[in-house]
Formats: structure tokens, sequence, C-alpha cells
């Protein structure tokens, strides 16, 4: 019970984490599997890429396809949309972290 809430939970930090990055500069699936391990988040590709997808239907990252090598990668930025919803996260973060400390 308690992992399933606490999954939940860190899913919605890796959301943000996802849009804070795309904001900085577009970044590739592998790259962000990498960059979240660095803060303890242990995320397989078949987890991170269904968010990224969803994430991309929902509007709040835009993908483009470039050859790397002979091969496509995926890279991903933040829309619009995404900035907005990136700027009330880190708002309501905020207040939230305040609170409980």
């Amino acid at each position: 019970m308690q992992e399933q809430i606490l999954r939940k939970i860190f899913l919605g930090f890796i959301h943000i984490h996802i849009l804070h990055h795309a904001k900085k500069e577009p970044f590739y699936g592998s790259w962000m599997i990498e960059e979240l391990k660095t803060h303890g988040y242990d995320i397989s590709p078949g987890t991170l890429y269904p968010i990224l997808k969803a994430m991309e239907q929902s509007n709040l990252l835009d993908k483009e396809e470039i050859v790397v090598g002979g091969k496509i990668r995926k890279y991903y930025k933040i829309t619009p949309d995404g900035e907005l919803v990136l700027k009330e996260s880190k708002i309501k973060a905020k207040e939230l972290f305040k609170e409980i400390e």
C-alpha cells in the first residue's frame, strides 16, 4: 500500500523534473533516465517512454526526431502549455514544501 502511494507521489515529481529539463533544453529519453538516476529515481524505459508519450499527447511536450549516428533519436522540449503547468507546479510545490518543513 505504501509503495503504491509513494510511486504516485514520485511520478508527479518525475513529471515536474521532465518539464524542468525540457524547458532548459531538448533532451532524449536515455539521457533523462540517467538524469533521474542522479536524483535517486530508478526508472526504466518501459516507464519513462509512456510518460513522455502521454505528456506529448497532453501538449506539454513536443517531440522532434533527429538522426544521430544512423539511428533516430527523439528529442523532447517543452510547449507553452507545458511551461504553464511547470510554473503552476513550482508555485504549488514551494507552498507545500514551505508548509511541511
